[in-house]
C-alpha cells in the first residue's frame, strides 16, 4: 500500500502543471473497461451494455463542441495504450470468456450488484462535496434498501423505487465541479485512460473503497482483479467493435474518454 501511495504522490509531483487549472479546451496534438453503474432491464437482469465512453466515439466525426486535452506524454501514453490493448486480447478477454462459460449469469449479476453497493461511500461523499444533497440521500437510501432487502447488495430491489436514482459520482468529477481542469491526458498500465485530475480523483476515491482496506495487499489486488474479470464478462466484444470502427484507436479512445467525462461532469 505504501509503495502504491508513494508512486501516486511522485506521479502527481512530476506531472502537476498549471494546465490543471487551464481550460478544458487545450490543443492536443486497456485496459480495464470502466465499471458502469448498475444497468438493469425491466426484469432486473444486468444488461450487456457497451461502456458509455466507447459509445461516445467510434469514428464519428460529427460531434459538435469536441473537447480536447493536452497530451504531452503522447509517446508514453501510446505505448501503454498498446500494452493494455495486448493485455486485453491475450489475457483479460480469454480469462473472462472462460469465466463467463463457467459462472451463471445470475451469479455474475449478483456479484456486480454487490461490488456496486459496497462502493456507496464513494458516490455518497462526492455527492455531498458537490452539494448534491438530494443525490446523496438517494445513494444512502439505495444502500439501505439493497443491503437489507437485497441481501447484502447481491440483488437490486432499489430499482423498484424510481425516485431513488442511481449515480456515478467520483472525486474526479468533484474536482471538476470546483473548476479544476483536466490537466494532461495520461494512460496508466491496467487502469487505462485518465487525466491528471482524474488520476488524483482515483487516488482520493481509493480511501473510500472498502476493498482498499483488505489485507494483505495481494488479496486486495486479487479482489479488484476478480471484479474486473466479472465486469468484462458482460462486455466481451464491445471494445473490439469500438477498435474496428475507430480510424485511429488511440486517438479515438482518448477523445471518447474525455467526451464521456465531460458529459458526466455536466450531469
Amino acid at each position: 500500500m505504501k509503495k502504491i501511495q508513494a508512486f501516486i504522490v511522485c506521479a502527481v509531483l512530476v506531472f502537476w502543471t498549471p494546465a490543471v487549472f487551464a481550460s478544458d479546451t487545450a490543443d492536443t496534438t486497456f485496459n480495464e473497461l470502466p465499471v458502469a453503474a448498475n444497468s438493469v432491464d425491466s426484469s432486473g437482469e444486468f444488461l450487456d451494455e457497451e461502456p458509455d465512453f466507447l459509445k461516445e466515439e467510434a469514428g464519428d466525426e460529427k460531434k459538435e463542441d469536441i473537447i480536447s486535452v493536452a497530451d504531452p506524454l503522447y509517446y508514453w501514453n501510446w505505448s501503454i495504450f498498446h500494452f493494455n490493448d495486448k493485455l486485453y486480447f491475450w489475457f483479460l478477454k480469454p480469462v473472462s470468456e472462460a469465466y463467463r462459460a463457467v459462472v451463471p449469469r445470475q451469479v455474475r449479476s449478483g456479484l456486480h450488484n454487490f461490488f456496486y453497493n459496497i462502493e456507496m461511500p464513494v458516490r455518497f461523499i462526492n455527492c455531498l462535496l458537490q452539494g448534491k444533497f438530494g443525490a446523496a440521500g438517494d445513494e444512502f437510501a439505495r444502500f439501505i434498501v439493497n443491503s437489507t432487502e437485497g441481501i447484502l447488495g447481491f440483488d437490486d430491489p432499489a430499482k423498484n423505487y424510481p425516485e431513488l436514482k442511481q449515480g456515478e459520482e467520483d472525486f474526479g468529477q468533484t474536482l471538476a465541479s470546483y473548476s479544476i481542469g483536466d490537466g494532461i491526458y495520461i494512460v496508466w498500465p491496467l487502469l487505462g485512460p485518465s487525466t491528471l485530475r482524474d488520476t488524483i480523483g482515483m487516488a482520493g476515491d481509493r480511501f473510500l473503497k472498502p476493498v482498499s482496506y483488505i489485507e494483505p495487499l495481494e488479496l486486495s489486488m486479487g479482489v479488484t482483479g476478480f471484479r474486473t474479470i466479472n465486469e468484462t464478462s458482460f462486455r466481451i466484444g464491445d471494445y473490439e467493435t469500438f477498435r474496428k470502427a475507430a480510424l485511429e484507436p488511440y486517438e479515438g479512445l482518448r477523445n471518447a474518454y474525455i467526451q464521456n467525462r465531460q458529459k458526466k461532469i455536466r450531469e
